[in-house]
Formats: C-alpha cells, sequence, structure tokens
C-alpha cells in the first residue's frame, strides 16, 4: 500500500465525484460457474450493493470497468442503476482516460477499487485507488487504502464507507434520514 498521511487522504477524498470498480475479484470472490453453454453464475454481495445506494445518496456516481463482456454484469449494473458501464477493456486506464476527458473530469474525480494485474495502472493514476483484501500484491502495492475484506465479501461497502468518512459524511446520519 502507497504511504499516504490521513490529511492526504482527505484531500484525494475530497475531490471524488465517480467510483468505478472492477467486478470479478472484487464485487466477486473471483469464481465463475460454468456450464456447457457457457458462464453460469457470478455470486454478488448484497451487502456492496448498499454501498452503490450509499454513494448515489451523497451525489457520487457510480461505474463499472471490467474487461468482461458479461450479461450477468450487464444485468447487475442495471440493478444497480451504474451510472457507467465500460465493459471489454483490456486496457482500462486507457478506457478511463477517455472517459475523464469526454465528460470533462481529471483522474483525481475518480476512486476506483480493483484486485488484479489489469488494475495496477488504473490504482496507480486515479485519485483515490482502493485494493480489497486478497487483491494480487502489485495491486495492494499501488493502493492508497487496502481493505479488511475480501472481494465479493463486502470489501467494496468498506471501501465506500471509509471514503464517505473520509469525506466528512456521517453514515449513521445518511441511514436516520434516508432509511
Amino acid at each position: 500500500m502507497m504511504e499516504i498521511s490521513l490529511e492526504e487522504l482527505r484531500e484525494r477524498a475530497a475531490k471524488i465525484k465517480w467510483f468505478f470498480c472492477d467486478i470479478d475479484g472484487t464485487l466477486t470472490d473471483g469464481c465463475v460457474y460454468y456450464s456447457p453453454e457457457g458462464e453460469l453464475l457470478k455470486k454478488f454481495s448484497l451487502r456492496d450493493g448498499t454501498g452503490f445506494f450509499l454513494l448515489k445518496q451523497v451525489g457520487i456516481k457510480v461505474g463499472f470497468i471490467t474487461t468482461e463482456n458479461s450479461p450477468i454484469v450487464e444485468q447487475r449494473a442495471k440493478k444497480l442503476k451504474i451510472d457507467k458501464y465500460i465493459f471489454g477493456t483490456n486496457k482500462k486506464l486507457d478506457a478511463m482516460k477517455e472517459f475523464v476527458t469526454q465528460e470533462n473530469l481529471s483522474m483525481e474525480d475518480i476512486a476506483f477499487i480493483g484486485d488484479e494485474l489489469n488494475d495496477v495502472k488504473l490504482l496507480n493514476a486515479c485519485g483515490l485507488g482502493v485494493a480489497v483484501s486478497d487483491a494480487d500484491k502489485r495491486a495492494k502495492e499501488s493502493a492508497c487504502i487496502v481493505c479488511e475484506k475480501k472481494g465479493g465479501q463486502g470489501a467494496f461497502r468498506e471501501a465506500v464507507e471509509r471514503l464517505l468518512v473520509l469525506k466528512g459524511f456521517n453514515i449513521d446520519k445518511i441511514i436516520t434520514e434516508l432509511l
């Protein structure tokens, strides 16, 4: 994990307008069930789903960025009402740079959570990089924050709550007012 002071983490968090996440190994446990016809099932955490709800309550947009082009992930994106779904890209950093240019943003406006080698460049380049606890060591070394939870087991929700606290939001107040 990068050595970053709490003050710098707060400064980075203050700029975040979008939170993107990888899928396999981040929102899932990295396992896929196959049938003879192809991909059959992926397991997603409902607790992670609440993280998307929390982000939307405070005005942070959410997105998926993945190398996959999966109908299962597309269904999850629809269920969570994802603002942006970037799929089928092996070069996540290039795809994100294109996105921020189109949206008139900067890389500092982006938080990203990932777990694997193809996430390292984006973790290094975005405003706030987060890795799940069972991520590849290179991903963890590139992240500003490493979660205690594993991918698919609440790591995204943990990352969201840490971001919101760094931004100065009171999660209990959000719960009291909205739920």
